[in-house]
């Protein structure tokens, strides 16, 4: 339980975070773009949470600066931390061997060559969701996905803004899913919760979503016009060992062995087909690993600031506000989903919104007896939700820069997002 006296002013550092990463992102977004570059990515993360951990430092006098130094460092070896920092190492150099391999690639041609042309849209929201669940971060299933989407949509005569919007949705469901997605090592280890349990409750909650949108493209498909999309090359060497992890990881399997299965697959698989020689195979995995330095970064930086601001009472502040606004567990979960869902919107990244929410959740599960497998999945699901919508997250940005759309043409599209929101909201209202 929460010992320490409320004190709102320790909440300070976010405060100076979301002012100088939402600020700079908003100004250098929409009030004054600067040609080719993304507004929201003129700020470092790295640098905002930076400046927010020497606020924090600053805070507190009854502390002497070791005493301060010793707070972060508890913070930093927690026992989650320390898996969750070698969990994305790895996962890193598993996606860095897999692009070298070219297994997104072949996975995505190939099931796209067994679905009928006419059901090609509902066809890519399956697609990106294997794809996603097996690779772990929606990001890069939009990157392999899109440009094929595109291309269905150019050669199929299909809406353009519907079939970018349908792999959006699939890669949301994957990075909120898949064993290895780093939400989902964030969310599990946070709340010191096995990956299986939290994906059997999170399961629940996002199949009824995904075969809702299912239905809708299916509708949509049947309503519109026949249409011939073509074939797509592919190496079935190069797609197995997608399929192997994804059904290693589903049987429960420890997330290191997977992941080192998976790495040694991409290898033979590689070189087998001759994608993979003995330089490109340690350059991708150490790319892919230099890939997650500054998640791994931030999840430093916010491990310290959240020690401090519990510390200083901060977490107290935000427990005391929930239980005068809520009550109950049923009112408790929505108070973590409103978290969750708010620092996500403020930080347009959902591993670090859940990395700076997953303190406070735990506290709050824990006074409102809430099952630490169900404030994870809250965690995870609420932050792919609103990084799935919001028009200047990573996902939705790239994907407007590989279609040539605007983000928020996208949006609408977004069938699965929104559909899982109000699968979460009916789960929260079931409670007792």
């Amino acid at each position: 339980m929460q010992s320490k006296q409320p004190n709102a002013r320790a909440l300070l550092p976010i405060l100076v975070f979301l002012v100088l990463y939402l600020g700079t992102g908003i100004w250098f977004e929409y009030i004054s773009p600067i040609e080719g570059q993304m507004g929201f990515y003129i700020m470092s993360v790295v640098v905002a949470f930076s400046i927010a951990l020497i606020v924090a430092m600053l805070q507190n006098r009854s502390l002497s600066f070791d005493q301060k130094i010793h707070v972060c460092a508890q913070g930093i070896g927690d026992d989650n931390i320390t898996i969750m920092l070698f969990i994305f190492l790895m996962a890193g150099a598993f996606g860095g061997i897999a692009r070298q391999a070219g297994g997104a690639t072949s996975t995505a041609h190939l099931l796209l060559n067994i679905i009928p042309g006419n059901f090609a849209v509902p066809g890519l929201f399956a697609i990106a969701c294997l794809i996603s669940m097996a690779m772990g971060t929606s990001v890069g299933t939009i990157t392999v996905l899109v440009p094929i989407a595109a291309g269905v949509a150019e050669t199929g005569g299909f809406s353009l803004p519907l079939c970018v919007g349908t792999v959006v949705g699939g890669a949301m469901f994957g990075d909120n899913l898949s064993f290895i997605s780093d939400t989902t090592i964030a969310a599990t280890k946070t709340q010191g919760v096995e990956m299986r349990d939290k994906f059997r409750v999170n399961f629940l909650i996002a199949l009824p979503a995904a075969l809702a949108t299912l239905v809708i493209l299916i509708i949509v498909a049947i309503l519109g016009e026949s249409a011939n999309v073509g074939g797509y090359a592919f190496n079935l060497l190069q797609a197995i060992p997608y399929f192997v992890v994804l059904v290693l990881a589903l049987l429960g399997l420890n997330v290191f062995l997977v992941l080192g299965v998976g790495i040694v697959l991409f290898l033979i698989a590689g070189a087998l087909t001759g994608t993979i020689d003995y330089v490109s195979a340690f350059t991708s995995m150490g790319d892919g690993a230099a890939g997650m330095f500054e998640t791994m970064i931030v999840t430093i930086l916010v491990a310290s600031i959240a020690s401090l601001i519990r510390e200083n009472g901060g977490f107290a502040a935000i427990l005391d506000l929930i239980e005068r606004r809520f009550s109950g567990r049923r009112g408790g979960m929505l108070g973590i989903a409103i978290l969750t869902a708010l620092m996500d919107i403020a930080t347009a990244n959902n591993t670090v919104a859940i990395v700076i929410a997953a303190p406070i959740a735990r506290e709050i599960s824990e006074r409102f007896d809430i099952d630490p497998k169900h404030t994870a999945s809250l965690l995870d699901t609420c932050s792919c939700i609103l990084q799935g919508i919001i028009p200047y997250g990573a996902q939705l940005l790239i994907a407007a820069s590989l279609s040539g759309l605007s983000s928020v043409l996208i949006i609408p599209y977004l069938f699965y997002p929104f559909l899982l929101a109000l699968c979460v909201l009916i789960s929260i209202l079931r409670e007792k």
